[in-house]
């Protein structure tokens, strides 16, 4: 009987410690994600469309009309 109690008990604070390192590590992520986001946020955004059609020009230039079809 005390050894199913130990058993019992092994098996709780097994399953709080992974628990609490689940949290701890959701709750670092999240810390280091607020810390990362100031970072980034001063930086312009890129236009994406210019680019786009930018590449698209030197794709047909160098490769013709037939390598823009699907």
């Amino acid at each position: 009987m005390i050894a199913i109690a130990h058993f019992a008990g092994l098996v709780l604070t097994t399953i709080f410690a992974a628990a609490a390192a689940v949290f701890l590590d959701w709750l670092l992520l999240r810390a280091m994600f607020q810390l990362m986001r100031p970072a980034t946020a001063k930086q312009a955004p890129k236009k994406f469309g210019a680019e786009l059609v930018q590449g698209t020009r030197e794709l047909v230039r160098h490769l013709g009309p037939a390598a823009v079809r699907w």
